[in-house]
């Protein structure tokens, strides 16, 4: 196959929005091969794992580790002009079109770093467990696995060659998944979801007398995961975690906290362009629908799914759905609405009970994507709408709740 047709970094803006980048395209032996190098290379000679979840939140708590652990620093320089041409199109959750071999940290660190899904947790753990040294500490950070049979064996074989497990989050547990998770031998330490982000936890966890600098990295990346958008620089903290590999912003962040250098408030303002332009298209795309008197906005793109889910809500939406080119939404919620964990767990997904995720268990091979792509997430938005249904009417108790367009 022609490269060029499954690269989004050339594609205009409107058809960008609509198709998932090039890491969607990777066959899963090809991905799997990549990560097994990957966590491999990490793991040669580390004294700790961390498995996390590669957003601000996850990134921030693997840098506390290291800094607990004083771990080797690795400042990155700011790239030149000839760097930022060749970059390309930068890495992210929709947007992977970098060689994920690059994102390979150049110099050894005592706290390897295993970024991780909510989806593939296990994996991780399965690796930590295969080329990790026996005795290994390892942390697991702002994950949640939605049943314990799924990480059950990968835990146990990881219990065998580990030292110590422990594991910080702040999302919506299973009271017999955790309980499971415990009674295996993790230290499992889950905060209040409404209060504290997985940064908080594991901040307040760790025996180690952290500099003021990551007392304000936990607040302000709490700011963005609950959503709060109080302080303004949390914003960045999410981009620039979103846009530049999970190594790098580990490295960044425990340089400078929270204040960004000057070059990377460049290639965040940079980035920004495309963001703005791909919200809009997002935007325009939505559509509300009455579900049992809650007000239901959704819409399909490859986007921020924070900002097109706030500009919903201004528009008057209690709930917001975000379908996304590759097959998975984010669901967000309001003070109205706060139960998206409930519907997300109808499909495949879980979250918070303000902010969840899913992807519907409904793709059986590539023309049930092509058909995704060319009707912009249709079978998944009216499954997601369902799952709304199902929950409202199990509130109500009346029957009631016809979804109505």
């Amino acid at each position: 196959m022609d490269a060029d047709l499954i690269s989004s970094s050339d594609l205009p803006l409107g058809r960008k929005s609509v198709l998932p980048g090039t890491g969607f395209f990777l066959p899963d032996d090809v991905e799997d091969g990549l990560e097994e190098q990957k966590a491999r290379a990490a793991l040669e000679g580390a004294e700790v794992a961390v498995v996390a979840d590669p957003d601000a939140d996850g990134l921030a708590c693997v840098a506390m580790i290291r800094e607990a652990y004083d771990d080797v620093q690795v400042v990155p320089e700011p790239p030149t002009d000839d760097q930022d041409e060749e970059e390309g199109d930068g890495v992210g959750e929709d947007d992977p079109d970098a060689d994920p071999l690059d994102e390979l940290e150049p110099t050894p660190h005592r706290v390897a770093l295993l970024p991780a899904s909510p989806h593939n947790v296990e994996e991780a753990l399965e690796r930590v467990a295969a080329y990790a040294e026996p005795g290994i500490d390892c942390y697991v950070c702002d994950l949640c696995p939605d049943r314990y049979e799924y990480v059950e064996d990968e835990l146990a074989a990881l219990l065998e060659v580990s030292g110590d497990i422990s594991w910080f989050d702040h999302h919506q547990w299973d009271d017999a998944v955790a309980a499971a998770v415990r009674d295996a031998g993790v230290d499992l330490v889950v905060g209040d979801s409404e209060e504290e982000c997985t940064a908080d936890v594991t901040l307040r966890s760790l025996a180690y007398d952290f500099d003021d600098k990551y007392e304000t990295l936990a607040a302000v990346t709490r700011d963005h995961d609950l959503w709060l958008r109080e302080d303004p620089r949390s914003d960045d903290l999410a981009d620039y975690a979103y846009w530049t590999n999970p190594a790098e912003y580990v490295e960044v962040v425990r340089e400078y906290g929270v204040d960004f250098p000057a070059w990377v408030h460049e290639f965040i303002t940079e980035r920004r362009v495309e963001k703005e332009a791909l919200i809009e298209q997002a935007v325009g795309r939505a559509k509300f629908h009455d579900v049992g008197g809650y007000t239901v906005g959704v819409t399909y793109g490859r986007c921020s799914q924070n900002e097109v889910a706030e500009a919903m809500r201004e528009e008057g939406a209690d709930a917001s759905v975000v379908v996304k080119p590759a097959g998975s939404a984010s669901i967000r919620g309001t003070d109205e609405f706060d139960r998206c964990h409930e519907v997300a767990g109808r499909v495949n997904g879980g979250g918070h009970p303000k902010a969840a995720g899913c992807k519907p268990d409904i793709y059986d091979d590539m023309l049930d994507y092509a058909h995704h792509w060319t009707t912009r997430g249709a079978v998944t938005k009216q499954v997601i709408l369902e799952a709304f249904e199902a929950v409202v009417e199990s509130s109500s108790g009346d029957g009631e709740g016809e979804l109505e367009e």
